[in-house]
């Protein structure tokens, strides 16, 4: 979680509206998609709250965290999967 604490204060530096993150809704699931790519991450203020990234490097210490598919809705799907960064669970096991 410390890479998501500095990606969030290094957005906040950045510009005053990407601070407050995207709302999903606004944009097609492909448009979203090459967002994340593009950008390696992007925070989705509006309706999930976190951020979502293009893959497991952009998580903090990679090797305790997993990446877990998550839906967002979209303007073209209610549905749109996107990869989240999640604690790796101390137990192994992912429900």
């Amino acid at each position: 979680m410390k890479i998501l604490a500095f990606v969030a204060g290094a957005m906040v530096l950045a510009s005053g509206a990407s601070a407050a993150g995207i709302d999903s809704r606004a944009y097609s699931c492909a448009a979203l998609h090459s967002l994340v790519a593009t950008n390696g991450f992007v925070f989705i203020g509006q309706p999930f709250g976190d951020f979502i990234v293009a893959n497991i490097s952009y998580c903090a210490d990679s090797g305790s965290m997993l990446l877990q598919r998550r839906s967002v809705a979209t303007v073209d799907q209610p549905e749109c999967l996107v990869n989240y960064c999640m604690d790796r669970p101390i137990d192994g096991r992912v429900d």
